[in-house]
């Protein structure tokens, strides 16, 4: 049987594929939908020493009442929601409770519940989430945050398809939306109104593994980019700066991103529906670590902040072909975040996989909305009039 690895799971290949002939939702009991909100997205250092900001809890808890609002409009009735310990959940069932009692008689709010687990405040707590959702049988899964967030969720769950709204750091993965669209999208796909094969498209992400004594000791994917550092030192995390750079694998790399994706993105351009990724070898700006690079190249790697890239090489990746990573010691960064450090007697394969899981396409179901007439003479309980169609 094929099998593409993910994480520490594996799933058959027939797990992504996108039923053509009838949805995957909407299959006749009450739809659920999921939510992972990571609280602390977009607080880390990063954003304080180049001036991006912080998204703070009040703007968490309106773009949380936004999707709401949208997916009790198309008749979703249970929202299964991952609990926190910095008060999100709390604030927005306060407001939530507002919202009900002001609400019109036309207004619909589906019933919130926060999953049973326990919270630590960490990375674990998207991860179990995550898990608990496919459980309840959720639909969809909407995942507030950035490149990390989305990333945990897909590694313990690639069989629900994920909504992204970009509420990080790193963005490159999750695009921009407004909340109200990207709840009409899920909520309509999830109630069976707009097919799997019209919503649902797939993604590729980089598995990595490592080996040591020839045996495999860890195995994680990334998303987008997977750099390979010239230190082995973790630290807080945070990827910012250019001279540790020795190596990037790339999923997709878009010109208009922010992150280390965007450097491969302004050297070739692979978008995150094309077959194949990206891999750039680095130099230091000052030569030191070798041969010197053909050429500079300027590019955001975080939020404001730009800096010189010394480029040596770049080559396309293909899908299912292992990479082997060859240096000394140093650290590797997953979507931009440091992760893991290895030893010089460490082998280490990085391996692009198509079709890894599956996301909900907003514009194209907001598409099918339009040219379907799903919103005309539209009713939340299910009893939608034929549209006119001219």
């Amino acid at each position: 049987m094929d099998y593409t690895s993910l994480g520490n799971r594996h799933i058959t290949s027939s797990n992504t594929a996108i039923n053509k002939t009838k949805p995957q939702a909407g299959s006749g009991h009450a739809p659920i939908v999921g939510v992972v909100a990571n609280p602390t997205s977009a607080r880390d250092i990063r954003r304080v020493v180049v001036n991006a900001g912080n998204l703070q809890l009040a703007d968490r808890v309106s773009i949380m009442l936004r999707l709401l609002a949208a997916l009790g409009s198309c008749g979703i009735r249970n929202v299964l929601m991952m609990p926190d310990r910095h008060g999100l959940c709390a604030l927005l069932q306060r407001n939530l409770e507002r919202e009900r009692a002001y609400a019109k008689a036309s207004e619909r709010w589906p019933t919130l519940t926060l999953l049973d687990m326990p919270v630590t405040g960490t990375v674990q707590d998207s991860q179990r989430a995550s898990r608990l959702l496919q459980r309840a049988g959720a639909a969809a899964t909407i995942v507030l945050g950035g490149d990390g967030t989305h990333r945990a969720v897909v590694s313990e769950c690639a069989d629900v398809p994920i909504a992204g709204l970009s509420t990080g750091t790193n963005n490159a993965y999750p695009q921009t939306h407004e909340p109200t669209s990207v709840g009409l999208a899920v909520g309509l796909y999830a109630s069976g109104r707009i097919p799997a094969a019209v919503a649902l498209v797939t993604n590729k992400c980089l598995d990595i593994q490592i080996f040591r004594a020839g045996t495999q000791t860890l195995h994680e994917i990334a998303l987008v980019d997977v750099a390979v550092l010239r230190d082995p030192f973790i630290g807080a995390g945070a990827m910012w700066d250019a001279d540790a750079l020795a190596a990037l694998y790339l999923s997709f790399s878009e010109p208009d991103a922010v992150g280390l994706s965007s450097i491969g993105g302004l050297l070739q351009p692979v978008g995150r529906r094309e077959a194949g990724g990206l891999y750039v070898e680095l130099a230091p700006c000052d030569s030191k670590g070798g041969a010197p690079p053909k050429f500079m190249l300027m590019a955001p790697i975080a939020p404001g902040l730009l800096r010189p890239i010394g480029i040596r090489h770049w080559q396309r990746l293909e899908n299912g072909v292992p990479a082997k990573i060859q240096r000394g010691s140093g650290a590797i960064a997953l979507d931009g975040e440091r992760s893991i450090g290895f030893a010089a007697d460490d082998t280490i394969q990085a391996t692009l996989h198509e079709n890894a899981f599956l996301s909900v396409d907003v514009k194209a179901c907001m598409r099918y909305v339009a040219t379907q007439g799903i919103l005309r003479n539209f009713s939340s309980d299910g009893a939608v009039s034929a549209p006119d169609m001219p």
